[in-house]
């Protein structure tokens, strides 16, 4: 799975938290209660992505944190570790394997579109195509499409329980499934604000054109 991606399914993750969407009875039941009642969020998660030919990659396993709004904290330990941090302002992609970060602005980072629900200052609907699914799992699930083509996936797929989110699925532009379970979550926590800063290893390699100054 490319990081951008992985970028992607993070950022609309903690966007989606952001907003009471049009979707129909029960998913749309839950969200908004979710929504209402989530300030901070912590959680592991498990995610396995499957390829076109149905083979599955190695799962990753991690931990999420939220502080809404707009703040993230997405960190992998394995099978290798890595850290994105959306800070408000900008995302940063921390691979400790190859020493480098790459830092972008939420508009470069994400193409724009799961930016702009980020930031706080689009509307949903004008962003995504919101529609509920069939229940499934014993989950109640919504389906949002992106209408930027160039957003690099094709949509993706809640699935929510007694008013918790549960389950996320992806599909990429690749043709691969990205599902990712999320576990042992605890909502509204105490979490410090620092967790949602990034400050680059000195002799890491930096790339991008939005670092502060």
């Amino acid at each position: 799975m490319t990081d951008n991606i992985l970028m992607k399914i993070t950022v609309f993750f903690s966007a989606i938290l952001l907003y009471a969407s049009v979707a129909q009875a029960g998913a749309q039941e839950d969200l908004q209660s979710f929504m209402k009642d989530t300030r901070t969020m912590r959680a592991s998660f498990e995610q396995v992505v499957y390829g076109k030919s149905g083979k599955t990659e190695q799962p990753t396993v991690g931990t999420l944190m939220l502080l809404r709004p707009g703040k993230f904290r997405w960190e992998t330990q394995k099978p290798y570790p890595q850290l994105i941090v959306g800070d408000g302002e900008r995302v940063w992609l921390y691979d400790e394997d190859l020493n480098q970060v790459v830092v972008r602005s939420r508009e470069e980072a994400l193409g724009g579109t799961p930016a702009a629900l980020l930031a706080g200052d689009a509307d949903l609907d004008k962003t995504f195509e919101i529609s509920s699914l069939p229940d499934r799992d014993d989950m109640f699930w919504l389906k949002a499409i992106p209408r930027n083509k160039d957003a690099g996936f094709k949509e993706i797929r809640l699935g929510f329980a007694a008013g918790k989110l549960k389950m996320l699925e992806l599909d990429d532009t690749f043709n691969q499934k990205i599902m990712t379970r999320f576990i042992q979550v605890d909502y509204n926590p105490i979490i410090s604000p620092e967790l949602f800063t990034f400050t680059p290893p000195k002799d890491a390699d930096v790339i991008g054109q939005n670092q502060p100054e």
